[in-house]
Formats: C-alpha cells, structure tokens, sequence
C-alpha cells in the first residue's frame, strides 16, 4: 500500500550552533531540508508519509533512513546514489535571529531527472507535497517536480506547495515565474507573507491571496509567522491570530505547519480546524533548538488547543 502523502525534496543534515555554547565542538548534529520536516510533521500527527528523494552513498543518509524509519515515514522511494552526497547545512545565531549556509551543490538530490521518479507511488498517493527549494537546486530537480505534478494531476492526487524561497539558490526572475507556475497547479499552496512580498511586491496579506487566488491555487494558506495565519478559497476566508509562546529557534515552523495542515485537511477536517492546529503546531515547534526534535506530535498539540 503506498503512503498516503508522499513528500518529495531534499533532506539535509543540520549543525545547529548553540547561543550558550562558544568555543571548540559547539555545533548540535540533527536533521532538516523543508519536505522532510514537513515529512515528520505529518507523520507525528498521525497521518502515513513517504519520502521522494535520492541520498549520497554516506553515513548522514543512513542517519536520515533511520531517523524516517523511527518516525513511521515510509523510505521505499528514497535512492542511494553511490556517485552523489547528501547536502548538509550550518544554522548561526545572533541579534539578527538564526542565518544558514549551505554545502548541497551537486548533491544526490539535486541530480534526480523526471525519469526516475517513481509514478506509482505519486499516483497511489492522495496528496503530493514539494517545494520551491526543490525547484531551485537545479534544473532536473525543478524538471522533475513538474513532471511529478503531472502525474499526480493524472490521477487525482492533490498537490500541496510550500513556496519556500531561497534566493541563495536562484534569481528572483526565475524563482517568481517558476513559483507562479507551480501555485497555479497547486490544490494547496503555502506562501509565506515575507517571502511573497519579495517575490511579488506585494506587502499586503489580503493582496497576496488575490494574487495567489488568481494564478490558479484552489487554497492558499498564507503564513503570517508570529502573527498567525490566513487560509482562503475564492468562496471564503478564515484568519487565525497566532499563539504566543516563547521563541527558542524558528527553524522548520513553516514546515511543520503544512505537515499539520495537510494531516487534518486529507483527514476531512473543516480548513479553520486545520488551520487552528497548524498554528498550534507551528509555535510549540519554535520552543526546542532545530527542525525537528521539537516538532510537536499530536497530544501535545491537541492539549495545548484545549
């Protein structure tokens, strides 16, 4: 039986450098790349994932298997490419918040083409998840979410993308008319109101729906960071203040809120449900350092709710 939601990017090791740690050996190990939190997300809230996505031949990739593998994430369509490594990066922190750089050029899944993707598994899905880094780290990569949106478009199962703009990765010409192309297949969409601003001009969140509304998206869930989030279809639209909660690190936040988004949405919940629990989800995330040790798992968040 193939997985329910099947997320397809890239996964990257993390070095997180503690603010109240200095000196040598300061960097906690751990795990992220946007899909597989998104990944963790879902599966914590209960819902049966799978991973798209090719590993370097090393030993970050067997940590990255058994962390999935731990969390219930299905690994049949993970690929080990003997020939390619698996990308990793560094979070630093100051004043400013927490910043990244990155060592993934040329890694295992920035070479993945559109003939290696696994069609059965897209079309035995409900719901496909990528992303807008997926896109970014390469031609063939942004060639092969295209042609996993096709497939998925070919046998009805729903699309879910989360803009994640990394400008680092590619110009902002091209990252807008990829962007713009993709949210106009998209069932769900997932713009974040900073990220839309830079890429369309746009500041204000309402404007920013319209203009996501129009290219095509059938729902667009803007995230609005500390301030909440808003979904909305042509017909309606919900806003939800955020939860204010201490902040320890904001890495993957957005990510976990699509996991928890997407779960309750295929679970047939009502959007201001999902759109209350995502929020939940994605401030107890910010209280623990990394992507994914504080990814909350669904007691917490429905204890939190009530």
């Amino acid at each position: 039986m193939y997985p329910e939601i099947l997320a397809f990017g890239e996964p990257m090791y993390e070095f997180s450098k503690l603010k109240q740690v200095t000196g040598d050996g300061d960097f906690k190990s751990g795990f992220g790349g946007d899909v597989s939190n998104f990944a963790i997300s879902a599966a914590r809230q209960g819902a049966k994932v799978g991973m798209l996505c090719h590993l370097g031949d090393d030993m970050f990739a067997k940590e990255f298997i058994s962390l999935w593998q731990s969390e219930g994430v299905s690994t049949e369509n993970v690929v080990i490419n003997p020939a390619a490594f698996t990308a990793v990066y560094f979070i630093t922190y100051d004043s400013q918040g927490h910043h990244f750089d990155f060592m993934r050029k040329g890694s295992a899944a920035s070479l993945i083409t559109p003939a290696q993707l696994p069609e059965a598994a897209i079309a035995g899905a409900k719901l496909l998840h990528v992303s807008g880094i997926t896109h970014a780290i390469s031609a063939s990569s942004s060639d092969a979410v295209f042609a996993a949106i096709e497939i998925a478009k070919n046998n009805q199962t729903l699309v879910s993308f989360d803009t994640n703009l990394r400008l680092k990765l590619w110009s902002k010409a091209r990252a807008r008319a990829t962007i713009d192309a993709t949210v106009g297949m998209s069932d769900i969409c997932f713009p974040s109101v900073d990220e839309a601003t830079l890429l369309t001009g746009i500041s204000e969140p309402q404007a920013i729906i319209d203009y996501y509304l129009k290219l095509g998206a059938k729902l667009v869930v803007l995230k609005l960071g500390a301030e909440g989030a808003i979904a909305a279809t042509e017909s309606e639209r919900i806003q939800m203040a955020g939860n204010r909660v201490e902040l320890v690190d904001a890495t993957g936040a957005g990510d976990t809120f699509a996991g928890a988004f997407c779960h309750n949405y295929l679970a047939g919940k009502e959007i201001k449900y999902c759109l209350q629990y995502a929020n939940m989800a994605a401030a107890l995330s910010v209280m623990g350092y990394g992507a994914v040790s504080p990814i909350p798992r669904a007691a917490q968040v429905i204890e939190r709710m009530a």
